[in-house]
């Protein structure tokens, strides 16, 4: 396993370079139950909850209506739980590299949960642990990884899902 240090861009993301970590398709299979990496802190502001809402449909005023959502059940407005769970792509990305990998693709998910709110002006971070790894047409692996995003400051994460992907050489 090599560490490399990255810089991805991404509006609102954090200035300091993360620690992506990289690995090889043949270092997989001995990492099951490790975390693989973490992404970079990303702060969640009014404009991407916007511009989900508008994206999806869904404006719901606890997302979109700052006046309203102050009297509401959290004081401010809250992400979607879609939107959060949208940047798990960017997350991993940003948390780790397969070096020989040609390509991957998002192949669906197990589990997702939404345990707490996002509040705007909240800063997430992406965990990746590895639960699961299997041989797949192609030369392929499937990779099954327990996905946790945490909000700073707060002990509950906002987010658990199991992800699951596969990467070609």
């Amino acid at each position: 396993m090599t560490h490399t240090s990255s810089n991805n861009a991404s509006d609102n993301a954090s200035d300091t370079a993360s620690d992506t970590r990289s690995y090889t398709l043949a270092e997989l299979p001995a990492l099951v139950g490790q975390v693989l990496g973490a992404s970079p802190w990303i702060q969640i502001d009014q404009a991407r909850i916007d511009a989900f809402a508008h994206a999806t449909g869904d404006l719901q005023w606890i997302h979109v209506d700052p006046a309203r959502a102050a009297a509401g059940p959290f004081g401010t407005t809250i992400a979607h739980g879609f939107l959060t769970l949208s940047l798990l792509p960017w997350m991993g990305e940003a948390a780790f590299a397969i070096s020989d990998q040609r390509m991957g693709v998002n192949y669906g998910l197990n589990k997702v949960r939404f345990p707490a709110p996002v509040p705007v002006g909240s800063r997430l971070q992406g965990e990746f642990r590895l639960t699961a790894c299997e041989p797949v047409d192609h030369g392929g692996l499937q990779l099954t990884a327990e996905v946790t995003i945490r909000r700073e400051g707060s002990a509950k994460p906002v987010c658990v899902a199991e992800s699951v992907s596969r990467r070609y050489p």
